[in-house]
Formats: C-alpha cells, structure tokens, sequence
C-alpha cells in the first residue's frame, strides 16, 4: 500500500545549467532562515490556507505576462518557470538596476493529492488555487462502541 506523502510548499532546490552549489547553499539557508540571499533573489511567494483542502500560493512576478509564464503539474510536483526576454536598447545606461527580468523555475512537491483549480494573473502577482484531497483510507474513521449487557 502506498503511503500518503505529506506535501510541502518549500520550493526544491534544483540543478541546472545556471545554478552553482553556492547558490543553492545560499538559497537553503534562507529559506530556513527567512533571511535575503545573498546570491539571485528568490520569486517571494505567499501561502495562505483557505479550509482544510484549499490553499492559494501567490507569487510575485512583475513585469510577466500570460504567455511568459508556465505553470504544469506533474506526479505532484507543481512547476511555475517564467522567461522575459528583454529587449535592450542601444542608448540605455543603467545607474542602478535591481529589477531583474529574465528567467526563473520554483518547484514545490505538493504529493500526489493535489489538483490546481485554477490560476490568475494579476497586478504581477500570479495566484493558483490548489485543492489537496485526502483519500478516504487517510480519513479518520469514528468507530461506534455497541453496548452489549442492555
């Protein structure tokens, strides 16, 4: 029987061709330490609980559009990337430049229970409602008591 993994809303921290291991050492602390990175920033999110079953993860992505961002769900492990391709102009000379737009991935492993409802873009804040179902085998079952001296 498989056991129910608990879900998680921590992003994973991954390998690819742009991360080195001192970012994602950087990254990791932190996440555990709720301090900023020194290396690239994280997309900052919220989580908030709406009942038992629905949650709603916002993540802030200013400047993206629609058709910038990806969401996907797979074997419960949901994957929001985004890429800005931008456009420089000859004549531009940065004095001070924090906004960064290029590209970026957060994964979270939500388990195998979940289901996006859906997501919305808004005020570069993208907004995905997530229901977690509980199978009925996880359920807690009240098991009555029969009295038998009546």
């Amino acid at each position: 029987m498989d056991k129910i993994k608990p879900f998680s809303f921590f992003p994973l921290i991954s390998d690819n061709v742009l991360s080195n291991r001192f970012d994602q050492i950087d990254r990791l602390f932190s996440q555990l330490t709720g301090t900023k990175p020194i290396s690239r920033p994280l997309q900052t999110y919220n989580l908030k609980q709406i009942n038992e079953s629905h949650y709603e993860l916002t993540v802030s992505v200013p400047g993206y559009k629609e058709n910038e961002l990806d969401i996907s769900l797979k074997s419960g492990l949901l994957s929001i990337k985004g890429e800005k391709k931008e456009k420089k102009q000859d004549n531009e000379k940065w004095i001070h430049r924090e906004i960064l737009q290029g590209q970026f991935s957060l994964k979270f492993d939500l388990g195998k229970n979940v289901k996006i409802e859906k997501a919305n873009l808004s005020n570069g804040l993208l907004t995905i409602t997530i229901e977690y179902e509980l199978p009925e085998e996880e359920k807690i079952q009240i098991i009555s008591i029969e009295e038998k001296d009546k």
